[in-house]
């Protein structure tokens, strides 16, 4: 009995890479980043990079009175579709790593280390590690750690070329140092910090605008100085380091801190609030960047839908006594971020907010605080 022949038509052998995963870019794209993550690391990190699992040594925290974890996670939203279109990649992990690290601090707590998460369609190993060299150097600046990483092959469910990241991050607070709505008083003033421009929310409709107005994105736009895309790839600043020096500077004090992201300007200061306040926020203290009018002209977005989605050039807000203030504008002007007093704290129970004008209570959940946003922005 012989053996039938082999057809010579067969399919050939499926394997991996036939599947469009290539496990040999992937090593290469960690062997390119490791340079990065080496410049974003504290001396707690145990290990290097390629573990199962990023190790820290939390003995310090173990000496601390009343240890409070706090984490985050998020991702940066359409914003990718921005580096994508420019294939310019270094800068979308500062993004990253401000709408992570940042929602920490605003209730006083350290980051202290991160992880990240890249999806792509097709591994291509200097792009993975221009993404990673931006997440790091971010990391360095927040003085986080970044302990640890997955990149995933998708595809089929992701073109070649396209790709989306996202992160999360741990810190620690000592429980009697939380920054929790009650510390909020009658009499406070608001502070501005400024942004960098768009951050890292609102792109979804940015994009909307520029598509429906025929713009390209190498379009010069004197107004801003620069290309469309170079604005709109602007990094998120990252605040992390410059709000602990504050919280832990001796002549100011800090009652909140709101993270300026989706939701806008009186949805994210609304729910840092005690339900019982009021926090009036005058639009004649500041003049927003030319991308936001720009945005706001060219797709006649109403000025109500432009505060509900963009930060208007205020990345975050902080709550101070009034006593505070001064001390606090001058220790963060000093650490480079403009900052100004932008508004006020009153009691609702003295009278209530002005009729005519919007109010904002609580926000995504939270029942905080109200928020009006009075005035004009000077011409």
């Amino acid at each position: 009995m012989t053996d039938a022949p082999t057809p010579t038509d067969a399919p050939p052998p499926t394997t991996y890479a036939a599947a469009g995963v290539d496990v040999e870019a992937g090593d290469k794209a960690v062997e390119l980043m490791k340079e990065s993550v080496r410049r974003a690391q504290r001396p707690e990190v145990l290990g290097g990079l390629g573990g199962f699992a990023g190790l820290f040594d939390a003995a310090a925290i173990a000496r601390m009175t009343h240890p409070i974890l706090a984490t985050s996670t998020d991702g940066v939203g359409t914003k990718v579709a921005i580096a994508q279109a420019l294939d310019r990649h270094d800068t979308i992990g500062w993004d990253l790593v401000g709408m992570v690290v940042d929602d920490i601090v605003v209730c006083g707590a350290e980051p202290l280390f991160m992880t990240d998460y890249i999806a792509t369609g097709k591994v291509v190993p200097e792009r993975v590690a221009a993404i990673v060299s931006g997440i790091a150097a971010a990391c360095a600046a927040a003085n986080v750690a970044l302990v640890g990483g997955e990149t995933a092959e998708h595809p089929g469910l992701l073109e070649p070329d396209e790709y989306d990241v996202a992160g999360a991050a741990t810190g620690v607070v000592e429980r009697a140092d939380i920054l929790t709505p009650d510390r909020v008083r009658a009499g406070d003033v608001v502070l501005a910090l400024a942004s960098s421009g768009l951050h890292s929310n609102g792109y979804s409709l940015v994009r909307k605008v520029v598509r429906d107005a025929g713009w390209r994105l190498d379009r010069e736009v004197p107004e801003l100085g620069r290309t469309l895309g170079e604005e709109l790839l602007t990094p998120t600043r990252v605040y992390a380091a410059d709000l602990l020096s504050l919280l832990r500077a001796d002549d100011a004090e800090v009652h909140a801190l709101s993270h300026v992201t989706g939701g806008g300007l009186a949805a994210n200061l609304a729910r840092v609030l005690p339900a019982d306040v009021l926090a009036t926020v005058d639009r004649v203290s500041w003049t927003p960047p030319p991308v936001f009018a720009l945005v706001g002209e060219l797709g006649r977005v109403p000025r109500s839908d432009l505060e509900r989605t963009l930060n208007q050039g205020i990345g975050f807000f902080a709550v101070v006594p009034e006593s505070s203030a001064e001390a606090a504008v001058e220790h963060l002007a000093a650490r480079g971020i403009p900052t100004w007093v932008c508004g006020s704290v009153t009691s609702l129970t003295d009278g209530a907010p002005d009729a005519s004008v919007e109010v904002v209570r609580g926000a995504k959940g939270v029942d905080g605080g109200s928020v009006q946003l009075v005035g004009d922005h000077p011409a």
